[in-house]
């Protein structure tokens, strides 16, 4: 079997596992419910990749424990996964705030501003 088939293949088990999980456990790595701790996803994934590495560490890999490194991939490509997600995110709120700025910034926004934001303000506050 040659190199691209031998990736094709690690990738394919590694899908299927990471598919398979979510089905049978939801979507507990990415959406955890968070009742006994208020780590973000990201952090708790970086923790179980740490829990992974400490396994290897400790001799994993000399008693033919394939799951770890198949359980450290998937946390990876999980890890991944949020990376993107939050990355994503930002570009849309940075592109929010640009949107807002550029609409407070020229008359039609200086007037939205003063009629929405600045009168309600004065009204509710006594300013």
């Amino acid at each position: 079997m040659n190199f691209h088939n031998q990736v094709y293949q690690v990738l394919s088990e590694i899908t299927e596992m990471l598919i398979a999980k979510n089905q049978k456990y939801g979507n507990s790595a990415l959406e955890p419910l968070g009742i006994f701790s208020d780590l973000s996803p990201e952090e708790g994934l970086k923790i179980r990749i740490d829990d992974k590495l400490k396994r290897i560490k400790n001799g994993s890999l000399q008693k033919d424990d394939e799951d770890v490194v198949n359980d450290l991939i998937g946390y990876l490509v999980l890890l991944k996964i949020i990376q993107k997600d939050e990355k994503e995110k930002y570009t849309a709120k940075k592109a929010r705030q640009k949107e807002l700025l550029n609409r407070i910034m020229n008359d039609e926004g200086r007037k939205w501003f003063y009629d929405d934001i600045y009168k309600d303000d004065v009204q509710l506050n006594g300013i």
